[in-house]
């Protein structure tokens, strides 16, 4: 594993510099360029230039300005576009819909530096720049859009993105290997990718063998179709027995294929083995940086996939739910190069992936057949095969924290707290507060109400307890004075204004006081925004209360930070509609005190 010298070419000059006078693709990205792995953007070019292409990197165009699309020139191949790592519109606005003013993956932090629906207007602006070049598009956003979806922002169903972006194809998932068999294809003058995994293409026919899912007329006319096309979706996302997908917009099929095969351990490899200059482009150096790469720095991914089933996270719906693992070796390797760095100071903020200590597979079965079509590998119980083992991860952990010049290795990336309880060694939650607990653990309960944790695919409460009871006991036993963060979210489906007030109770009970409270976001892909759509849990017909009013949303928000004085009249409001007046006062069990009224005025005589 070696350091990049070089960054990608942003300038004519810098394609100078590599002595090229063109390029073969031209990679449009919403995030500023930061050549690290923990950036899809990054990911992707660098897999197509160990293949021998050149690519060029246009980061956060001037989308209004035709002629800032033109300053690499035409491709050969194709035209990439990428919104970035996040959805564009979640990075742009709020849970209320408001500006984001800040903006982590933008230099200096300053939001609006990419539009709305950057993947439509970037492939669009891609298309009148260079007509005739072929465009693909693809990552998170073209990912979780890839079929018709709901979308929070305009408050309707959308076709899919591959319509309204113009592109010819979109590659989704973690899709490396995917476009490189696209790439190899363009080479050889070869124009048809409809039997490569995790493409969707547009085609005038069914494909053949594939499962018909409701149309986009259809499910913006019923919401019970809308669900339906999700159920029907979500069962075939196995890349071993999976159907490929039709779904018709008009008088044009939208085709989309099983998901790729989940990469090998030496495939996973190999990707994060790529010369990265782990640094943002230089051409920000005046500009504040970029503040997502503090984080991530000197952070590992050591795998992929997630079987958490947690309802509100498409995550599956991108990496799936097999976990994919590099070797010890390749992430001692890099651990090693970290040690290196020059702004190294002996601490390694993070080895893990979506969950951190999801590390091998759930059970022996995914390795050969993925995950099962009809259940969740923990809820709403752990199934029986499921394999609750942390001996590998936390001899890893060991090791890495054994390197010379390694003083730390912290675990941020999350840690599921139910996968650790089911786990009868106790070692890796001794070792997680004696060694890799930076004295706080963030985890993500994010309920207590037993019907809101069901629908939102989260272990009981009793399990929750467990954990604290866990971490506390060992905390004591190291005479170490850490603490538990815990994460909550107001207003997922199924949840009302009673839940809300049911889950401030408990942190009143249990004097926690959240300084930040997550407001659920409707995100297109997931199981939860369907629900949210439609009042309705998608897999089993049931009916599910939807706080979708602006005042409801507060009401719950502001009970969840019930001990701030500016949430009180929301508080009272929320507990007046639901007949708890009794939680108004000043005993100890009160949540607000009462609203004080002022003595009426004399009047003058």
């Amino acid at each position: 594993m070696k350091l990049g010298k070089t960054f990608l070419p942003m300038t004519l000059q810098e394609m100078e510099q590599r002595g090229w006078t063109e390029i073969d693709f031209l990679l449009i990205t919403g995030d500023a360029y930061v050549d690290h792995p923990s950036f899809g953007a990054a990911l992707i070019s660098r897999m197509l230039e160990s293949a021998g292409y050149r690519v060029g990197v246009l980061a956060q165009p001037t989308w209004r300005e035709l002629d800032s699309f033109k300053v690499l020139g035409q491709p050969n191949l194709a035209i990439l576009v990428t919104a970035g790592n996040l959805d564009s519109m979640v990075a742009n606005y709020t849970a209320a819909g408001k500006p984001r003013r800040e903006d982590d993956f933008s230099p200096g932090g300053i939001g609006g530096q990419r539009p709305d629906r950057a993947v439509v207007v970037y492939a669009n602006r891609a298309r009148e720049a260079y007509p005739g070049s072929l465009v693909i598009i693809g990552g998170i956003e073209a990912s979780l859009r890839r079929q018709a979806h709901y979308d929070y922002w305009s408050d309707k169903v959308r076709r899919s993105i591959l319509l309204d972006s113009k592109a010819d194809l979109l590659l989704y998932g973690m899709s490396e290997f995917s476009l490189l068999e696209v790439a190899e294809r363009l080479r050889f003058g070869q124009h048809h990718f409809a039997d490569i995994p995790g493409v969707c293409y547009l085609h005038s026919k069914v494909a053949h063998n594939a499962l018909i899912l409701p149309s986009y007329e259809e499910i913006c006319q019923d919401k019970v179709m809308f669900a339906e096309a999700f159920r029907l979706a979500q069962r075939e996302q196995n890349p071993y027995t999976g159907r490929s997908l039709c779904q018709k917009h008009g008088d044009i099929y939208l085709c989309t294929n099983p998901p790729p095969r989940p990469l090998s351990t030496s495939q996973m490899d190999f990707v994060y083995s790529l010369p990265f200059v782990r640094q943002v482009h230089p051409c920000y150096a005046r500009k504040g940086g970029v503040r997502s790469l503090e984080e991530v720095e000197f952070s590992i991914t050591s795998q992929r996939g997630c079987f958490g089933g947690c309802s509100f996270c498409a995550l599956t719906a991108h990496q799936g739910r097999q976990v994919q693992r590099r070797s010890k070796e390749s992430i001692l390797t890099e651990a090693r190069l970290l040690t290196t760095l020059p702004n190294f100071k002996g601490y390694i903020h993070d080895i893990g992936g979506p969950t951190a200590n999801f590390h091998a597979a759930a059970c022996e079965k995914q390795q050969d057949l993925g995950a099962c079509q009809d259940k969740e590998c923990l809820s709403p119980e752990p199934c029986k095969l499921l394999k609750a083992d942390h001996s590998e991860y936390l001899g890893l952990l060991r090791e890495v924290r054994r390197l010379p010049g390694v003083k730390k290795v912290f675990v941020r990336s999350g840690v599921r707290f139910d996968y650790v309880v089911l786990d009868d060694d106790e070692s890796f939650l001794k070792e997680l507060c004696e060694h890799h607990t930076s004295g706080q653990l963030k985890i993500a309960p994010e309920h207590v109400s037993p019907r809101v944790l069901r629908l939102m695919g989260k272990p009981p409460r009793r399990v929750y307890e467990e954990f604290v009871a866990r971490f506390t006991k060992f905390n004591k036993a190291l005479a170490k004075e850490q603490y538990l963060v815990p994460y909550f979210m107001s207003s997922h489906p199924g949840s009302t204004v009673g839940d809300a007030v049911l889950l401030a109770e408990y942190l009143r009970d249990h004097n926690i006081r959240p300084q930040q409270v997550q407001d659920f976001i409707p995100t297109p892909g997931s199981l939860s925004t369907c629900m949210y759509y439609t009042g309705m849990h998608p897999l089993t017909g049931e009916k599910v209360h939807v706080p979708s009013t602006a005042a409801e949303k507060k009401m719950q928000r502001a009970l969840l930070q019930y001990f701030l004085p500016q949430n009180h009249v929301l508080v009272r409001q929320a507990l007046r509609s639901v007949n708890r007046g009794d939680l108004v006062g000043y005993g100890p069990k009160c949540l607000v005190p009462p609203e004080q009224t002022r003595p009426p005025k004399k009047r003058k005589r």
